[in-house]
């Protein structure tokens, strides 16, 4: 058996649905024991990379291929899904669509029964996987009620189980808090220390770097732009297309002219500044009778804020949230929107208020094309068909879409349908913008773009996101909310929530090089700013 466990070559690949080739001439070989992270603008082939190693091209995504890929010197695509499974495990960018069980122990078990094994090895690898990621005391949970970094965990435990030699991780950590991803980095190592090839596709390559792959890929449309040791990667790339650390891109940003300064949600302005839009008083809320999720919360969106809310997975956040905009209702206390009990409004009333932007995707695109799925909402709120394409367009140039209107969403890739679901929101024009998790599966320069644009919006009053990126809360919030186990334990301006590592630390969040960075130079800015103006202080 030839002893490198993957080889590929000269790979290409052009979906059945799409014009031109989503990857093309692809050359390279994995070593046992090495972690191989894979960086790229979100939509430049890194997925269709990895569908086209486990065998998922063409099997369920078809099309026209040429080129080999080689697992132990043997051509993938003439074994069985089965024999993939056991040689090549993959955790996908969006956990929804891998997990089947309803209890984690069985969703875990999942793969390993299906290759008939005893049940009593089940149950040990089972245990080992739980244990390995440190999730054993979710093993009888219900997989519907996990968190979205939970639920990305248990995935990864599902794929652990069947011990591969080669493992793909597609952006792993975009779920996770910051402690969880440290976690998960750590798991990643200890799996490539122990022999295996591990490929891992990822946005937050600051993090990675902590690990220290042993290489890195740099693709761009659809190619393969540089492959070589960590130390190469920052002489070929754009600092604007991959989050490198806040110093090196402070000494590369002073070469070039300052960025812009943001004026944020002019829609805002000159209406009277604290008017309270949302209010919670006294909330509390539990899925169940036994298991209270919500415990008391009070506080007032108010008009022109822009609030981050931070806190481990499985805090209360998305709970929280949900009840902004009407989908769940408190067990006790009360939520006003716009002065109205959301026990009394419909969620179709509360959507002209709150626009809501869902952590996955795939729980909101359902339409033939990009333009349909965007005019859907405008439709259902009477506007005018003149009013409808303007707003689909302005919607679609905010996320730089404007060339995919007429493609079906769900061939898109996930950073791209992320992309689509907060156009989706835009096109509604609601007051206030609410996004889970709105960063997930973005490449740096997506991200930044599509935030500076929606905060210049002036459709909105006021913008709340849930994220685990410290820095994005850093850099575009007004004010941050800190969740824990249900419980508000921080609500304040950026500078004074984040500049106590203690209070991050209880709250699994990681300082960043650019928090302290901008804590460094508070005494000459005043405020928290992106590397790049800090360049230019």
């Amino acid at each position: 058996m030839n002893e490198t466990p993957l080889v590929v070559e000269n790979l290409s690949f052009r979906y059945r649905d799409r014009q031109g080739a989503a990857i093309q001439s692809i050359s390279f070989e994995a070593k046992p024991g090495e972690v191989l992270l894979i960086a790229g603008a979100s939509g430049c082939g890194k997925t269709t990379l990895i569908r086209a190693i486990n065998g998922l091209i063409p099997r369920s995504y078809k099309g026209e291929i040429n080129g080999r890929v080689l697992v132990f010197g043997e051509e993938v695509k003439d074994w069985k899904l089965s024999q993939i499974s056991q040689k090549i495990g993959t955790v996908l960018q969006d956990p929804e669509r891998q997990i089947l069980g309803t209890k984690v122990i069985n969703e875990v078990a999942f793969g390993l029964e299906n290759l008939g094994m005893p049940r009593e090895e089940i149950f040990k690898r089972v245990d080992e996987a739980l244990d390995f990621l440190k999730i054993s005391d979710l093993r009888y949970r219900e997989t519907f009620n996990l968190s979205g970094g939970e639920k990305q965990k248990v995935a990864l435990a599902g794929v652990l189980a069947m011990r591969p030699s080669i493992l793909l991780l597609d952006e792993p950590l975009a779920s996770l808090d910051p402690a969880s991803a440290q976690d998960t980095l750590d798991a990643v190592r200890a799996l490539a220390d122990q022999g295996l090839s591990v490929l891992m596709v990822e946005h937050r390559v600051e993090d990675v770097l902590r690990i220290h792959p042993e290489r890195v890929m740099f693709m761009s449309e659809g190619g393969i732009r540089y492959l070589g040791d960590i130390a190469g990667l920052s002489k070929v790339v754009n600092y604007r297309e991959v989050k490198i650390s806040a110093e090196e891109i402070v000494e590369r940003a002073k070469q070039d002219p300052a960025p812009a300064e943001i004026k944020v949600l002019p829609g805002a302005a000159g209406k009277g500044e604290k008017e309270a839009l949302v209010k919670f008083e006294n909330v509390a809320f539990g899925y169940d009778v036994e298991h209270e999720v919500l415990h008391g919360i009070n506080l007032e969106i108010n008009r022109g804020d822009v609030i981050a809310v931070l806190g481990p997975n499985g805090a209360g956040k998305t709970t929280f949230v949900k009840h902004a905009i009407g989908l769940l209702k408190p067990k006790s206390g009360r939520v006003l929107v716009d002065g109205h009990d959301t026990r009394e409004a419909s969620v179709a009333q509360i959507a002209r208020t709150l626009g809501y932007v869902f952590q996955s995707p795939s729980h909101m695109l359902f339409a033939p094309t990009v333009h349909d799925e965007l005019a859907f909402g405008p439709i259902n709120m009477k506007h005018t068909k003149e009013q409808i394409e303007l707003e689909v367009k302005e919607a679609l140039k905010i996320v730089n879409l404007s060339e995919k209107e007429n493609d079906p969403p769900l061939a898109l890739s996930f950073g791209q349908q992320k992309r689509v679901s907060i156009a989706a929101i835009l096109a509604m024009r609601s007051r206030i913008l609410v996004m889970d998790e709105p960063t997930a599966g973005q490449d740096y320069q997506n991200y930044m773009n599509f935030m500076d644009s929606i905060l210049q919006l002036p459709a909105f009053e006021a913008i709340l996101f849930i994220t685990h990126d410290v820095d994005l809360a850093a850099i575009y919030a007004n004010r941050v909310l800190m969740v824990n186990d249900g419980r508000l334990v921080a609500d304040g301006k950026p500078q004074d929530v984040l500049r106590d590592f203690d209070r991050l630390k209880a709250n699994r969040l990681i300082p960043t090089s650019l928090l302290a960075l901008n804590l460094k130079r508070l005494g000459a800015t005043g405020r928290f700013m992106r590397a790049e103006a800090l360049a230019h202080i």
